[in-house]
């Protein structure tokens, strides 16, 4: 009786293992086709650019902000009529 349970065991266990190994092995190999390959490549280039274009809007984002804050920083110095971009003057 103990020799059954453990050979039946021992064939349940050789069995699952060589289950689980053959889905490792397909999933391998299909992770290797070419096609997955390009996929993969393709959508890491795509999330890289949506990735940099969103960067580079934040940057000029900040740029504006920034040139606002000097502007108005600047313009708040300035007595009002030293001004050189006052439409109204008639100053030549």
């Amino acid at each position: 009786m103990r020799r059954l349970f453990w050979l039946a065991f021992g064939l349940g266990a050789g069995a699952t293992g060589a289950i689980l190994a053959s889905r490792w092995t397909k999933k391998q190999a299909a992770r290797a086709k070419p096609q997955t390959i390009v996929r993969e490549a393709k959508g890491g280039l795509l999330e890289l650019s949506k990735l940099v274009s969103e960067s580079l809007e934040e940057g000029k984002r900040a740029m504006d902000d920034r040139a606002r804050e000097l502007r108005d920083s600047l313009e708040a110095s300035e007595p009002a009529g030293d001004r050189d971009d006052d439409p109204t003057s008639t100053a030549a």
